[in-house]
């Protein structure tokens, strides 16, 4: 649905893009996630294999669940050298602006040899969930296990349904992954928060997939930790009167070719621009391969008075990404509070950030901007908090611990402290 919006209807349309995002985590299929969850649980592999005989391929076996090393280096041969090199210079990268995210234990020593602290654990075993569908995705391997890397995960397991294209295979050996497993869906999530006889339990789950992979992680969520529950992918522009829509109808179509369910919205202060974009968009559309996909998402622009306005209206809709195509667009990042990532300029559209930048492209979406962070080292470490008191330390304390104990009604917690002094 491509359209260009009245300003007097401006919060009509962002009310519906917010209730949109919203009720993307409700389905109907909750019940059937549930039972394979509930099948997965308590028949491990079996279950994983019937799945998906019935889901990918009737012919799946046991004994295809795990990748084997002759079939990673079977990949390695069919991938070019390019590949190869764009995947190494993405790595190094990625690599790199997530060692500058690595957060540092501390450790106090406070009057009467009080000691405070913390500590920093990674996670022993993490699980990457790698889509399949609609397209491969080795990006979403390094955005998914480099900062798990980084934060020091001994062990990574990544499940993907089958068939695994080569180049997935080679971006996981290259990024680090420990075992490779043919399993998608509701299933995967299931055997990664469990564990079966082949798949390892392991500690948190993280990337995205389609909507039975969301309500498995949100049905498994404590059980096992997760990192968000994805929605549909999306996009909003800020344009002022010089930006280029030929750019502007690329960048928008670029982030509704992903599903029918992701949106874009250019926000821009110039009828000019917002029809060209228009026209632009009918342009463009027609030559994509995934023309289907885009027919059926939806494309909206909102004319408004200012830049400032546009903000504000983009804040509401806490976008998964913000592109600020506009004069001098840093003077704007400190008004910019709901965003997963923010795009500088006309020559920082999203797939920069989504293949080689170095930030993690695994972004909060559904509006979670507003209080979740994208993807990073601190999502694969826990903290320990430490606290060691002398004696005299704990003297200096005693009759406030006792007191606020007994204000609560814990005569034992009060009691704990008393015994060492009575």
């Amino acid at each position: 649905m491509l359209e260009i919006i009245e300003k007097s209807k401006n919060q009509e349309a962002i009310n519906k893009i917010i209730a949109g995002q919203a009720f993307a985590l409700y389905s109907t299929e909750e019940e059937s996630v549930r039972k394979i969850i509930q099948a997965v649980a308590e028949r491990g592999d079996a279950a994983l294999v019937e799945y998906t005989q019935k889901f990918d391929n009737p012919k799946f076996a046991l004994k295809d669940l795990a990748v084997t090393q002759p079939e990673i280096d079977d990949a390695y041969l069919k991938v070019d050298t390019d590949y190869k090199e764009a995947l190494s210079k993405a790595i190094q990268n990625i690599t790199a602006f997530h060692q500058k995210q690595k957060p540092d234990e501390w450790f106090e020593t406070l009057p009467l040899d009080v000691l405070l602290g913390q500590r920093l654990i990674p996670l022993e075993r993490a699980g990457i969930y790698v889509p399949g569908g609609r397209a491969i995705y080795p990006s979403s391997v390094l955005m998914g296990v480099i900062p798990a890397k980084v934060a020091g995960v001994p062990e990574i397991s990544m499940v993907s349904p089958p068939p695994i294209d080569p180049h997935v295979l080679v971006a996981a050996a290259e990024a680090g992954v420990s075992k490779i497993f043919r399993v998608g869906g509701a299933q995967a999530i299931a055997a990664l928060a469990f564990g079966t006889e082949t798949i390892p339990r392991v500690d948190k789950i993280v990337g995205p997939g389609n909507i039975f992979v969301t309500l498995a992680k949100k049905q498994v969520f404590g059980l096992v930790g997760i990192d968000s529950l994805a929605g549909p992918s999306n996009v909003v522009i800020i344009a002022d009167q010089d930006a280029e829509p030929e750019f502007m109808a690329a960048d928008l179509l670029s982030q509704v070719e992903h599903d029918p369910s992701s949106f874009a919205v250019l926000l821009t202060d110039s009828l000019a621009v917002a029809e060209n974009t228009l026209q632009e968009i009918k342009k463009q559309s027609a030559k994509l391969t995934r023309q289907e996909i885009i027919e059926r998402a939806k494309i909206k622009i909102l004319m408004v008075d200012s830049i400032e306005e546009a903000v504000n209206w983009s804040n509401q809709i806490a976008p998964e990404h913000l592109e600020l195509q506009i004069g001098s667009p840093q003077r704007f990042l400190e008004k910019i509070r709901n965003a997963g990532a923010v795009f500088l300029g006309p020559y920082s559209p999203v797939p920069v950030g989504d293949y080689i930048a170095g930030p993690s492209h695994v972004l909060p979406t559904g509006g979670t901007s507003r209080f979740l962070s994208p993807l990073g080292v601190y999502d694969f470490v826990k903290t320990q908090s430490i606290i060691g008191y002398t004696k005299p330390a704990l003297k200096n304390v005693w009759k406030d611990i006792k007191l606020l104990a007994e204000i609560e009604g814990l005569d034992a917690h009060a009691r704990a402290i008393d015994v060492r002094f009575s």
